[in-house]
């Protein structure tokens, strides 16, 4: 016996609206689950360290290799994308023969305390 199947014009109208809706939330879902822009603070620590290995002529290997930190950590922190805490600019610090205030001294100019 041959089963005809047939799907009503209401049911079909629901299965395209819910793909519709389907699509809609995936696009709004990745746009709201960007990351927000880097703190400004960030950045600016970011492109001291760059300025620094940079003038030294180091690549991001080198600096990585001397100050112990994974390449992809040192890319994070020179792009204000992650927050180093001072063990790590510490460390990153000695990799590049400076004082740790040289590399955050810059972010406290114009505060009076």
């Amino acid at each position: 016996m041959l089963y005809s199947i047939s799907i009503s014009r209401t049911r079909r109208d629901h299965a395209q609206l819910f793909m519709a809706f389907r699509l809609a939330h995936r696009w709004c879902r990745c746009v709201s689950d960007r990351e927000p822009s880097p703190d400004p603070r960030l950045l600016s620590l970011g492109m001291q360290i760059r300025r620094h290995r940079e003038e030294r002529g180091y690549s991001l290997e080198e600096l990585a290799e001397r100050s112990g930190l994974s390449f992809r950590g040192l890319i994070y922190i020179e792009h204000g994308q992650r927050n180093p805490s001072v063990l790590t600019l510490v460390d990153i610090a000695a990799a590049l023969d400076i004082a740790p205030g040289e590399l955050v001294n810059h972010l406290t100019e114009g505060h009076s305390a």
